[in-house]
């Protein structure tokens, strides 16, 4: 390339590097593309982050001389492009020259989000981490590891406790019988990959926390909810009627009692810790360009004996990615509307009209508009599985101008 001059490494291999590393960032989050959990040892973590403080050094190099300036400029340019391609992780889009110069924390960030943080591999993290900030730093050589973490557990001894519990149980780590813990801090050692996963993992404790504070919460006031709604006429909805009703003819009305079921079992689903879950998921998915989430569908795996089961949540996943942007509102509303006298014949008019009115106008989400035509072509022979979802999460979620919703009523 034309002005780049950095000499220890050329910029089409820089590149490639970069894409590497993006590549093991993609992994580090947890699964394969597949959608299987991808596993980590010791060494392919201490693999990553020794390529990740390669990009750290060059990065270092190109920004600490003015001679260099034109090869930065070059990098951010071909890193533009390497973003600018249309299968390129929409989660990474912000990936920049400037994530480079701390890219091993990049990386730490990305291994200690996976969920579920399993034991191996929270021992593997820990494992590498210690192993790379032991042999990095020469003034740390003549101590044991046991040493060290007596050293970090000094200086932070809340967030490092994790950290100790998991190796001081491994034979491997166990200090030499003639050393001994010092018992203060000292400086000469330093441990910055260490460091910043047990800070890291404080983080992640403490929103772990806050989320099962929220959960109790949320598993409260759905249980007090639901007992709220159908406490009163319960016993209502185990009556029979006795005779036949035509509800074209005769003006039935609808009972406080059925109104409260419906109520109950709406706000069950839509408080339920796994509707919330999938309503974070869904709000992630969506947010990428629809060839992507669309790829993303066609590689669940589907086998004969699972195919309405995992269509089922596709179709649950798509109806959540039309009103995730408003969901905090369709609770809201759920919640406020009050019971209010209502006879099945003018329900039937009402469903009727709607069916007879077709598409009117209206302002169109886009993002909303190309999820409904992906379902109403995905639901084409499946119509029976809009049955099996909460009528709530549809009522809202499809829209009256779309073919799914005529369908749907009909």
């Amino acid at each position: 390339m034309g002005s780049w001059s950095y000499p220890d490494a050329s910029l089409e291999d820089l590149v490639k590097m970069v894409k590497g590393f993006i590549d093991m960032t993609i992994l580090a989050s947890g699964h394969q593309s597949s959608g299987r959990l991808a596993h980590w040892d010791s060494q392919n973590i201490k693999n990553a982050l020794q390529l990740a403080l390669f990009l750290e050094h060059v990065m270092r190099d190109l920004s600490s001389s003015d001679d260099y300036r034109d090869s930065l400029e070059e990098l951010d340019a071909a890193l533009c492009g390497v973003i600018s391609n249309p299968y390129f992780p929409q989660g990474l889009a912000h990936f920049s020259s400037k994530v480079l110069c701390k890219v091993s924390e990049f990386m730490l960030e990305h291994l200690i989000s996976v969920f579920p943080l399993r034991d191996e591999h929270l021992k593997a993290l820990l494992t590498a981490n210690v192993e790379m900030d032991y042999h990095m730093h020469p003034k740390t050589d003549s101590r044991s590891l046991n040493e060290i973490f007596e050293t970090l557990m000094f200086n932070t001894s809340k967030t490092l406790s994790i950290m100790r519990n998991f190796f001081l149980r491994e034979e491997s780590l166990n200090s030499s019988p003639n050393s001994s813990p010092s018992g203060q801090a000292d400086d000469s050692i330093r441990c910055p990959l260490s460091l910043f996963t047990a800070q890291a993992l404080e983080r992640r404790q403490q929103s772990v926390s806050l989320i099962s504070s929220a959960e109790t919460g949320l598993d409260i006031l759905s249980s007090g909810l639901r007992d709220l709604y159908v406490r009163e006429d319960d016993d209502a909805l185990t009556v029979k009627v006795n005779q036949t009703t035509n509800f074209m003819t005769e003006e039935r009305r609808i009972g406080s009692a059925v109104w409260n079921s419906w109520k109950s079992r709406s706000l069950s689903y839509l408080l339920d810790k796994r509707t919330i879950r999938l309503v974070s998921g869904a709000s992630l998915l969506f947010s990428a360009p629809k060839s992507q989430w669309i790829q993303v569908f066609q590689r669940m795996d589907i086998s004969s004996q699972l195919e309405d089961s995992i269509s089922l949540e596709k179709e649950e996943l798509l109806l959540l990615g039309c009103v995730v942007d408003r969901w905090s509102f369709l609770i809201d509303r759920v919640m406020l509307t009050s019971y209010g006298f209502v006879t099945t014949s003018r329900l039937f008019n009402v469903v009727h009209n709607l069916v007879q009115r077709g598409c009117r106008a209206e302002i169109i989400n886009s993002k909303e508009q190309v999820i409904i035509e992906y379902l109403d072509v995905f639901l084409d022979n499946r119509l029976y599985l809009l049955w099996e979802l909460s009528p709530v999460l549809e009522a809202f979620a499809i829209p009256s101008w779309s073919n799914l919703f005529r369908k749907y009523l009909t």
